[in-house]
């Protein structure tokens, strides 16, 4: 049965990173392309040609500042990605710990519970077994010393 729970667990979990996943690549994709300028760089008449990839406005000859700070935000950016990520991960594993893993140890433990507690009412412990189990000092005691046993 708890097979049979894996599968809606693994559909959540699985449309879960997709959608975080998807979330976090575009705001990191919209992160790398988005370029900030203060209102100093924006007079400069090359900040015209800082567009795209660092690479390519490294090329067509963007100002050394206004790519040094790019560099920045591009690398806080993929950090942060990262940490995403690492959370999204993190989140998931917990989610199968609370959402699988810990019912199947508790159905587990209940049906055994279950099971003990029918065995123990389908097979009772019989008076003579019990007297036999708990009361076997008591026979030597009561016999008499020269009878022999059969």
């Amino acid at each position: 049965m708890i097979v049979f729970w894996a599968v809606p667990v693994m559909i959540v979990a699985a449309n879960e990173i997709r959608e975080q996943l998807a979330y976090n690549s575009a705001d990191l994709s919209n992160t790398l392309s988005t370029w900030t300028f203060s209102d100093a760089q924006r007079a400069l008449p090359a900040i015209k040609r800082c567009h795209g990839s660092i690479d390519e406005a490294r090329t067509a000859g963007c100002p050394q500042d206004v790519l040094a700070a790019k560099a920045a935000v591009d690398q806080q950016a993929n950090a942060q990605y990262a940490t995403r990520k690492h959370v999204l991960f993190g989140y998931l594993w917990t989610a199968f710990i609370g959402y699988w893993v810990v019912p199947a140890i508790t159905l587990f433990v209940l049906g055994a519970i279950i099971g003990i507690i029918r065995r123990s009412l389908r097979h009772p412990l019989k008076k003579t077994d019990a007297r036999t189990t708990h009361d076997t000092s008591h026979e030597s005691v009561h016999k008499p010393a020269g009878a022999a046993k059969p």
